[in-house]
């Protein structure tokens, strides 16, 4: 009884926290047809918005794919002095706001700032811009690669790598031919829960990108830009947008996992 319970508590507090929100956007999304929502998702301002998006989310990915595992390796095959320090700066994104992330990054790189006017004199503009913005996303997703990536190395253990030195192979060899191929799925997992906090990230975008039309707005801003001027079609269809890529994510996440616990 008491599991029946349990499942009927979890159930509503899913519907009514995720199930109805969701629902209500898509039927307000299409209430008026399909035509509104190509139109609303075809204007400039749109197009350019899932562009800034996804080149923010692309070089997320791929800057956090390369410090993840680097750091990784780091932790679990050596031992060194700091290497505590290292483990729990690791987690720092994670306890400290978003919108903090990005008031620091101006403090560090505005124009006004001495290392960021220095940069803004070699024609370097980091706040304001996608450098910025870019900055701002992999600070909030470092830890997710990481994370994924360090139980799995702890797991395998280092018995093969070692025979592969044994044998000749040097570290990239060893690395690239035992160590990614031990390591791919927690890996793949480990991105593509980069990409998804990437694409929904708001917070530290929106205190670094200025939110300028047509140049730093990312999607999530351009929603919130469009719900704020009235336009509400335009705003409920970038949203559904980006529930649609959540949820495509979400069946990612969920195919990838059976692969990395069967490995």
């Amino acid at each position: 009884m008491a599991r029946y319970g349990l499942r009927t508590v979890a159930l509503v507090y899913l519907l009514f926290l995720l199930v109805l929100p969701v629902g209500l956007i898509c039927w307000t999304t299409f209430q008026d047809g399909i035509a509104p929502v190509i139109e609303s998702l075809t204007t400039p301002s749109a197009l350019h918005a899932f562009k800034v998006t996804a080149q923010v989310a692309v070089l997320t990915v791929i800057a956090n794919t390369v410090f993840g595992v680097g750091t990784a390796v780091l932790l679990v095959r050596h031992e060194f002095r700091g290497r505590r320090v290292l483990n729990m700066l690791v987690d720092l994104p994670l306890a400290v706001s978003p919108v903090v992330v990005g008031l620091a990054l101006v403090l560090v790189y505005g124009r006004f700032a001495p290392f960021g006017g220095w940069l803004a004199d070699l024609g370097i503009d980091v706040i304001f811009s996608l450098p910025g913005m870019v900055l701002a996303t992999i600070f909030v997703c470092l830890p997710l690669v990481v994370r994924a990536v360090t139980p799995v190395l702890e797991e395998i253990g280092i018995e093969q790598e070692q025979a592969a030195w044994t044998l000749g192979s040097k570290p990239w060899q060893t690395f690239r031919r035992v160590t990614l191929p031990a390591i791919r799925w927690a890996l793949a997992y480990g991105m593509v829960l980069t990409l998804a906090r990437a694409l929904g990230e708001y917070g530290a975008v929106a205190v670094v990108s200025g939110r300028i039309k047509d140049q730093t707005q990312t999607l999530t801003l351009f929603v919130e830009e469009r719900f704020q001027n009235f336009d509400q079609q335009a705003a409920y269809a970038a949203a559904f947008a980006m529930a649609v890529i959540a949820v495509l994510t979400l069946l990612t996440i969920t195919l990838l996992r059976p692969r990395e616990d069967e490995r």
